[in-house]
């Protein structure tokens, strides 16, 4: 038997009950780290569940930004600089990456509070976390607020990729699985990938094509 709840329904429940939920029906999602600097060199580190493709050519990567109505440290930095990373988050570190969602106060470095250590490429403003297997550094591009809700849909340039050897495919496939990379399910559970299959481009009337 289904249970049905129509919006009233969600509506009544209990607010932290009904953002488990809702930030869990729509499955797994990405686990990253974003980090930041502000302009005079705090560092920030913050996990996000909502980084998404938003083109290749050229590459673009957005993420959504809860209201400003409180401080968003993240935020701030990129208007102060310009500059972000997204880090992919793994197995091995993701109860530190976890740590991160605790409200530290400005001046409090996420990556010595929970042990992740910084990592700089020359020129760039913004700190990747070294323990990444994937360390994307992005240039601010654009911003859209998301009237609804008062969120915001961030949105980057992709200007640096840092990946480990061997880690890309002839066809530019990256295995996550082998990566030892995570999803995300609602705010708080942490789920390892195994990958089920990889098909060749589908066409109308030809057969799938299992491609690994």
């Amino acid at each position: 038997m289904e249970n049905c709840l129509d919006f009233e329904k969600l509506m009544e429940m209990e607010g932290r009950y009904r953002a488990n939920l809702i930030n869990k029906i729509t499955g797994y999602k990405t686990a990253n780290l974003i980090g930041t600097r502000s302009g005079s060199g705090l560092e920030n580190l913050a996990v996000f569940n909502s980084v998404v493709h938003i083109g290749a050519n050229p590459p673009y990567l957005g993420f959504i930004l809860r209201p400003t109505s409180v401080e968003r440290h993240t935020y701030e930095n990129i208007q102060e600089t310009g500059y972000y990373t997204i880090n992919q988050i793994t197995a091995r570190i993701h109860g530190q990456a976890h740590m991160t969602s605790a409200k530290f106060q400005r001046e409090i470095s996420e990556f010595e509070s929970c042990g992740l250590k910084p990592y700089y490429v020359k020129g760039f403003e913004a700190p990747f976390v070294a323990d990444s297997a994937i360390k994307i550094g992005l240039s601010f591009e654009e911003e859209h607020r998301i009237k609804c809700n008062d969120t915001r849909l961030i949105i980057g340039k992709v200007i640096h990729l840092i990946l480990p050897e061997g880690a890309v495919g002839a066809d530019g496939d990256l295995d996550l699985e082998s990566l030892d990379t995570v999803a995300i399910g609602g705010l708080d559970t942490y789920y390892k990938g195994t990958k089920l299959g990889r098909y060749a481009f589908a066409r109308p009337g030809e057969d799938l094509r299992k491609l690994s």
